[in-house]
C-alpha cells in the first residue's frame, strides 16, 4: 500500500478505473448524507479513523486492522512516532546513554584505567547520528502501517462533525474522510513561556533542545518536571555549565519526598546551579547571540549573563486547539484536555480519545496499551468487550542523575488513603558497590523507600533512586500489579551483590 505524502496524490483522475472509483465515492457521500455546499466532497470512508500518529494511535489502528481486520485510517501532519520517537523518550535516551558514557569515563580512573581523550565529545556529529536513527525509525512505523493495512495520510485533521475529519495536505489540498468510529490521539504540545515575561521568546523550547547542534558552554533551563531535570543532568554530564530555575526548593514535585529531596541534593553536588524560589522577569540578548536571564528568587533579584541557550520546560500543553473538537460536540476541560474515562469513551458515543491528549498519566506505555485494548473492546470478539486499560500502579522512570523509579502512591498520599497508623514504611540509604573504589566525595547516592498499608502489608508504592533503577523497576512493577506484600518481597531470595537486593531484605 502507497503512503501518501500529499493528499492532492488520491485525488481521482480521469480513467475508467478512477471512474468506478469516483461512482463508488459518490455513492458512499450519498449513502452517509448530502454534503453541504461549504464542505469538501466525502472522498473516503473507513471503520476506525485515527488522528494523531503517535504511540497510542498507531498501536490502536495497527491492532484494529491487523488483528481484527478492521478497515483503519491513522492522520498525521508531522512525522509517525509522535513526541516519543522524535522529540521525547527515544533521543532523550539516547542521548542520556552519551551523558552515562562520560561519566564512566570520569570514572574510569578510580578503576585503574587512565583514558586518554584525544578531542571533545562531538555534540555535532552526535547529533546528526541520532536524527539519522530517529529518521529510520520514522521508516519503520510507516512499513508497519502498511504490513498492518493501515492507510496513512500525511495531513492536518479537524473534525468538522461526529463522523466526519477534514483533512488538509501541505500542500493545502483538502479531502473530507467519514468514519464510522474516530480516535483523537494527538498528543500536546511544549506549553509556551509566559507572555508577560519581556523577552521569553528568545529561549527554545524542550523540543527544540533537540535542534542544538553544538554542545552549549552554558545553558539556563526553567522548570522542576522530569523534562527539566533530565535535560539538566544530561547537560552537566557532557561538561556544559548549567543551571536550573525552579519555583520551589525541590524539584520532581509529583514524585515521593525522598526522591524530591535525594535528587535535588545530588544535583547541587554534581555541580548543577539550582537557583530555588526563583521567577524570571526579564530575558536580554546581546550582540553575539548570548543572552542575559534577570529573576528574582528569595535572595533577591539577580542576572546570569552569557548563556548560549534558554530552555522553556514548563510543562505540556494537549493539542486540541483548532482540531474542531467542538462541532461534534466533544468535551474538553478547562486546559484543553479532552475528557475520557477510563475505557477511553469521551461523551460522544462514537469518539475516543488517549493518550497525552487526555492529560492522565502522560507515558508512552500507557498510551500504547490504551490503544490496544480500545482496539479490542471495539474490534475484537465477545471476550474484549470489557477491555480497558487499568490506571492503577503505572511505573515511570525519570532518567535523572541518578535514576528515579517510581510505581504506586506517594508516602503523602498513602496517609491521606490509609490512614498513618494503617502504614508501615521502610527505607534505606546507602552507597552502591559501583562506588567501592571511589573517594567518599565522588560517591553518588541511593535511597529506597517501600510503603504498606494495613495488616497484610500490601505493597502500595514504591520509590528508588540510584544506579540502574529504570531497569530495576520493571520486575518489582509485576509483583506490584499482582498484589505483593512485604511478605512476598521478604520470601524472595536476594541476588547479591546487587543494589535491587535491599528491596527484599528491608527490615
Amino acid at each position: 500500500m502507497q503512503a501518501f505524502g500529499l493528499l492532492g496524490r488520491i485525488t481521482v483522475a480521469s480513467t475508467s478505473k478512477s471512474r468506478a472509483a469516483t461512482s463508488r465515492v459518490s455513492s458512499i457521500s450519498r449513502h452517509f448524507s448530502s454534503t453541504p455546499a461549504n464542505m469538501v466532497p466525502i472522498s473516503k470512508e473507513t471503520d476506525y479513523l485515527v488522528i494523531g500518529g503517535g504511540s497510542g494511535g498507531l498501536a490502536s489502528a495497527r491492532m484494529a486492522a491487523g488483528k481484527f481486520g478492521a478497515k483503519a485510517m491513522i492522520i498525521e501532519g508531522s512525522r509517525l512516532g509522535g513526541t516519543c520517537v522524535n522529540v521525547g523518550c527515544v533521543p532523550k535516551k539516547v542521548t542520556f546513554n552519551a551523558a552515562a558514557i562520560a561519566e564512566a569515563i570520569h570514572d574510569a580512573k578510580a578503576y585503574g584505567f587512565s583514558v586518554e581523550e584525544k578531542k571533545p565529545f562531538d555534540f555535532t556529529s552526535f547529533k546528526h547520528k541520532r536524527d539519522a536513527y530517529i529518521k529510520r525509525l520514522n521508516g519503520i512505523y510507516e512499513r508497519n502501517l502498511t504490513n498492518d493495512k493501515v492507510e496513512y495520510i500525511h495531513g492536518w485533521a479537524k473534525v468538522v462533525g461526529k463522523n466526519e475529519v477534514e483533512v488538509t495536505a501541505d500542500d493545502g489540498t483538502k479531502q473530507t474522510v467519514r468514519a464510522k468510529k474516530i480516535l483523537i490521539a494527538v498528543g500536546g504540545n511544549p506549553t509556551p513561556p509566559p507572555a508577560n515575561i519581556p523577552g521569553a521568546e528568545l529561549g527554545t523550547n524542550s523540543d527544540g533542545f533537540f535542534d542544538i547542534d553544538t554542545l552549549p558552554k552554558k545553558v539556563a533551563l526553567i522548570g522542576g518536571g522530569y523534562i527539566a531535570v533530565e535535560f539538566a543532568g544530561m547537560f552537566n554530564a557532557l561538561g556544559t555549565e548549567t543551571h536550573l530555575f525552579i519555583r520551589h526548593k525541590t524539584f520532581l514535585r509529583t514524585f515521593d519526598p525522598m526522591i524530591q529531596e535525594g535528587v535535588t541534593n545530588e544535583y547541587e553536588r554534581l555541580g548543577v546551579h539550582l537557583h530555588k524560589d526563583s521567577v524570571q522577569t526579564r530575558i536580554d540578548k546581546a550582540a553575539d547571540g548570548k543572552l542575559t536571564i534577570h529573576y528574582k528568587d528569595a535572595g533577591g533579584e539577580g542576572t546570569l549573563e552569557g548563556v548560549d541557550h534558554l530552555i522553556w520546560a514548563i510543562g505540556r500543553t494537549p493539542a486540541t486547539k483548532d482540531l474542531g473538537l467542538d462541532k461534534a460536540g466533544v468535551e474538553v476541560d478547562h486546559k484543553g484536555h479532552v475528557v475520557a474515562d477510563d475505557y477511553q469513551n469521551t461523551n460522544v458515543d462514537n469518539i475516543y480519545a488517549l493518550g497525552d491528549v487526555c492529560g492522565k498519566a502522560e507515558l508512552t506505555p500507557v498510551a500504547i496499551a490504551a490503544g490496544r485494548r480500545l482496539a479490542e473492546r471495539l474490534f475484537g470478539p465477545e471476550q474484549f468487550r470489557t477491555a480497558h486499560l487499568n490506571y492503577d500502579n503505572i511505573p515511570s522512570v525519570v532518567f535523572a542523575h541518578p535514576e528515579v523509579g517510581s510505581i504506586g502512591l506517594t508516602e503523602p498520599q498513602a496517609v491521606e488513603r490509609f490512614g498513618r497508623e494503617n502504614l508501615t514504611v521502610y527505607s534505606t540509604s546507602f552507597t552502591a558497590m559501583y562506588y567501592a573504589m571511589m573517594e567518599q566525595e565522588a560517591k553518588g547516592p541511593t535511597k529506597y523507600k517501600l510503603i504498606c498499608a494495613g495488616p497484610e502489608q500490601k505493597v502500595v508504592g514504591l520509590h528508588i533512586m540510584g544506579l540502574g533503577s529504570g531497569e530495576m523497576l520493571q520486575g518489582f512493577g509485576v509483583a506490584m500489579k499482582m498484589g505483593a506484600t512485604k511478605k512476598d518481597f521478604d520470601s524472595c531470595v536476594a541476588i547479591h551483590p546487587t543494589s535491587a537486593e535491599e528491596l527484599v531484605t528491608l527490615k
